[in-house]
């Protein structure tokens, strides 16, 4: 990790957790076999057993080593925030299973043959302990004999296998579309922002009081830890003016309270809705650089040649209202407006140029006179001074203060402003923003209560289409502008590691088919993902895809533990059938066993409280329903599919081999028998 840059975070401490559960599963493989060789012979010594599981076992150790390192080595070179997530997590996980295999090759035979005793040879004492493993053995034994007879049943019933497979797939792409999707799910960060809004032309000291009343009233909420207040600016659109203001509300450790951020928001939106102000209420983005805050981030987009800011305010509070009426929107918030109160000024030209004034000095003295300029510094004292020139205070109270100003036109004179320039009341926006150079209106909402924010994001897409005028679109920002534009991306990277661990497997097995076996076992356990996160209330977002990639690699293994020592068994003479059926049974329990410790380090994630609750339980819960419906319907339809590929492949072989049989054929010439090969 360090060599690679990566840090200790959220993502990286997925990883390490996850990889407490599959780093063992080698070392268990390795120890479980020599246990089984051992009961197998009463004179096999453990560094005799050690010796014989090497030779048997290394390869399936070494394939599954570099099939679940295949599923993480392309999500390594993604790119984009999504690409951040991936590679981190690859990079953990990718490293810590190749570590694990170096020390199942090295490190825990060395172990086994010191510190394993052979059943026949060692008298075990008498211990509650070993009573209760002898009678757990015993009931595992029961337990094999009955797999192994289901096994026998449906291995060769290949219309059995073809139909599960059937089965998990329709099922797998059911729920898929039945689990609502995300991107990055918002987490519980301790904190809230507060944005203020008060009515156009409300002065910097109305707008304060209102961020002073809301202080108070936050602090009074159980869960609140400290409250700053700040008039003037607003941190979600970035709007300036003395209507806005922004309170960063400060919550107290999640130890230390009962409520979640969503209750206590809840509670302040009810506490505050007499303040005479728009109050809304966001949390701090997930990812930090991507957007203001968390939720949606948009804007509307004035693409027209002829822009017309109250038209344009027309159509954004049309389009406001719209959204307000789509159930999976709340928290709608702009700070657009073309209603502020401002003073227009109007320049007659033709009395300017009779009193000899230009228009443009005139309004560069202007701009000096309200606005002031830097003319130049000076040291004093071992200290630089700045000098600004600008009309006294007293000089610019008030908007009829201009009137008195005056200009020097092109003879020297004084001109008063009065003279050819008069101020008109008007309406305007605070503010004008650009979004690629089209004049736009920064928008927020949040997905509402039981809706993802790509269930949203569609909400918004399709309100866009049905109400904005000709000339008028939207645009995404932040992480929105990134989760908008994914598309079938996810499908992608599974394509891509599928097509990688294939390889893998082809090039191990000298075969086009066999891979095929592994592949195809995938659905029994992506089936069990997706039910656990619809149970659970959780999306199809980037913490849950995490958990299905690597889910490829667990799975995966799985299967090669069967299908290597199938292959195994077929070129020592079994049937494919026999050799299923053989594999199948000796792979039961250490499958069994990798995949539950795989599932007990999975439990603290699957109930994780606090701060990175929901990714802590989403990745937790895509892993743990994949990893037990994978390992329970897996174990039975693996032998199957091995079954049904190594028949292809030898009725392959065989077509392949009577092509090739030297063919002896009998002429007769002349009375003489000619034989031609």
């Amino acid at each position: 990790m360090q060599a690679t840059g990566v840090n200790i975070n959220l993502i990286t401490l997925f990883a390490l957790v996850l990889a407490i559960g599959i780093v063992v599963d080698n070392a268990i493989v390795i120890v479980e076999a020599v246990h089984a060789k051992m009961e197998e012979s009463a004179s096999l010594t453990p560094y005799m057993a050690t010796q014989q599981v090497l030779g048997e076992m290394g390869g399936a150790i070494i394939a599954i080593t570099l099939v679940m390192t295949a599923v993480f080595v392309p999500l390594v070179f993604m790119t984009g925030p999504v690409g951040v997530f991936y590679r981190q997590f690859s990079i953990t996980m990718a490293s810590s299973i190749i570590i694990s295999c170096i020390v199942a090759l090295s490190l825990t035979p060395v172990l086994c043959a010191m510190l394993l005793k052979n059943p026949h040879t060692h008298t075990k004492k008498a211990t509650p302990i070993s009573k209760l493993i002898d009678v757990f053995n015993r009931w595992f034994d029961k337990l094999t004999g009955g797999y192994t007879n289901i096994i026998k049943a449906l291995v060769t019933r290949r219309v059995v296998t073809i139909l599960s497979l059937f089965a998990f797939v329709a099922g797998t792409i059911g729920f898929n579309h039945i689990l609502p999707t995300g991107f990055i799910p918002g987490e519980d960060q301790g904190q809230i922002y507060a944005i203020i809004q008060t009515p156009p032309g409300s002065t910097l000291e109305v707008t304060n009081e209102v961020a002073r009343e809301l202080q108070t009233l936050a602090l009074d909420v159980e869960g609140v830890s400290s409250v700053s207040s700040l008039a003037g600016y607003e941190i979600l659109t970035e709007g300036r003016g003395s209507n806005a203001g922004t309170c960063l509300i400060n919550l107290k450790d999640w130890a230390n309270r009962d409520q979640t951020v969503q209750e206590i928001i809840e509670e302040l939106e009810a506490k505050t809705h007499h303040l005479g102000a728009v109050v809304e209420y966001f949390e701090p983005p997930v990812v930090p650089g991507y957007g203001a805050s968390s939720g949606l981030s948009f804007r509307l987009l004035d693409k027209t040649n002829t822009t017309d800011y109250q038209e344009f305010d027309e159509i954004n509070q049309s389009f406001m209202d719209e959204l307000s009426k789509r159930k999976e929107l709340k928290g709608l918030f702009t700070f657009y407006a073309a209603n502020y109160p401002q003073y227009k000024i109007e320049i007659d030209n033709q009395a300017a140029m009779q009193k000899g004034v230009s228009i443009g000095k005139a309004m560069e003295n202007l701009n000096i006179l309200i606005g002031s300029t830097y003319e130049q510094g000076f040291t004093r004292f071992n200290n630089f001074y700045k000098v600004y020139t600008q009309s006294a205070p007293e000089y610019r109270r008030y908007p009829s203060d201009l009137m008195d100003y005056y200009v020097k036109n092109e003879e020297g004179e004084m001109v008063p402003y009065s003279a050819f320039m008069k101020l008109i009341k008007t309406q305007g926006p605070n503010e004008i923003t650009r979004y690629n150079l089209y004049t736009s209106a920064a928008i927020r909402a949040e997905p509402a209560k039981g809706y993802t924010s790509a269930e949203a994001i569609k909400a918004v897409e399709e309100v866009a289409a049905a109400t904005l005028p000709k000339g008028y679109d939207i645009g995404w920002e932040g992480l929105s502008f990134d989760e908008a534009k994914r598309g079938s991306e996810a499908i992608v990277i599974f394509g891509v590691v599928l097509l990688f661990v294939y390889i893998v497997l082809a090039s191990q097995y000298e075969s086009l088919l066999l891979p095929l076996a592994v592949i195809l076992s995938l659905p029994s356990g992506l089936i069990g993902s997706f039910i656990l996160l619809d149970l659970m209330g959780l999306a199809n977002d980037v913490y849950a895809q995490l958990g299905l990639v690597m889910l490829v690699g667990l799975l995966g293994k799985n299967a090669v533990l069967i299908v290597e020592y199938a292959v195994q068994k077929n070129q020592q003479g079994l049937s494919i059938a026999e050799a299923a059926v053989d594999a199948a049974k000796q792979r039961f329990r250490p499958i069994l066993m990798t995949s539950f410790s795989f599932v007990a380090g999975l439990i603290p994630l699957v109930i994780a409280t606090g701060a990175g609750a929901v990714g802590n339980r989403t990745i937790g819960a895509s892993a743990l329903g994949g990893t037990l419906c994978g390992s329970v319907f897996g174990i039975i339809v693996i032998p199957g599919l091995y079954y049904l590929f190594a028949k292809l492949e030898e009725g392959k072989s065989l077509i392949k081999n009577e092509d090739h049989v030297p063919l002896t054929e009998t002429y007769h010439y002349n009375d003489e028998v000619l034989s031609d090969e």
